[in-house]
């Protein structure tokens, strides 16, 4: 049997990152962040616990990274769903709801995410918060905005202050009141984007978020851990 080709056990690698992605989501999401560790993570993606820490230097990371990816999907998915628009206060509307939309269907998970952003690390500077930054960075130059530099910042601040607070235990607010300031400081219509207890053009939200991770078929993934070439240090 011949060996596999660099570009083969590349595109092994990249599944295997994908899969501890989408595991993190899901077992976050079910169990909170305290009681996922790790070798849970790794036994939900089908591979060897060692593979992890090579990808991600810790849970903290790996689960700021999931969630970001998350994020970025479900913007990204927003933004370009039919019927498509290139109006601003359309797609900046479509950002809000698509970002509330997480708070009120994925609480658990958000909650964990704005805990993690507390920490000492705050941000991890990683591909998919890069990849929501640039997103969310486009949505406010579309707006108008004639200072994006200044504006990003302040639009990611807000949307982040109206995730905590409907994350926040016991005294979460509603999403309507919060969509509505939002919408005022944007000068959007109610009736854009996707009004609360409304159906979004293509369906409602799936709950099932494998289709924002590329892992390709599950037979074909989901091989033993001797089976998974393990990532050459390119640092040494």
């Amino acid at each position: 049997m011949s060996p596999r080709s660099a570009s083969v056990n590349e595109e092994l690698r990249r599944r295997s990152r994908e899969r501890f992605l989408q595991a993190a989501v899901e077992l976050v999401g079910e169990r909170g962040y305290e009681a996922t560790t790790l070798g849970d993570i790794a036994d939900r993606a089908g591979s060897a616990r060692g593979l992890v820490s090579y990808y991600f230097p810790g849970k903290r990371q790996l689960v700021q990274s999931a969630v970001h990816r998350l994020m970025h999907r479900t913007l990204e998915e927003a933004l370009e769903r039919e019927p498509r628009s290139e109006d601003g206060r359309e797609r900046m509307a479509r950002a809000v709801d698509a970002i509330l939309g997480l708070a009120r269907d994925r609480t658990v998970l958000m909650r964990q995410h704005m805990a993690g952003l507390l920490q000492a690390e705050g941000f991890v500077q990683c591909p998919e918060q890069r990849r929501l930054a640039e997103l969310l960075r486009d949505t406010v130059a579309r707006h108008g905005s004639p200072d994006v530099d200044a504006d990003y910042p302040m639009l990611r601040s807000l949307l982040m202050g109206a995730v905590y607070a409907m994350v926040l235990p016991n005294v979460g607010m509603p999403l309507a009141p919060l969509r509505a300031e939002l919408f005022a400081r944007y000068r959007l219509d109610w009736d854009q984007g996707v009004p609360p207890d409304a159906e979004a053009p293509g369906g409602t939200c799936d709950t099932d978020c494998s289709r924002f991770f590329s892992t390709g078929r599950p037979s074909a993934d989901r091989r033993h851990a001797a089976d998974e070439p393990m990532p050459v240090d390119q640092s040494k």
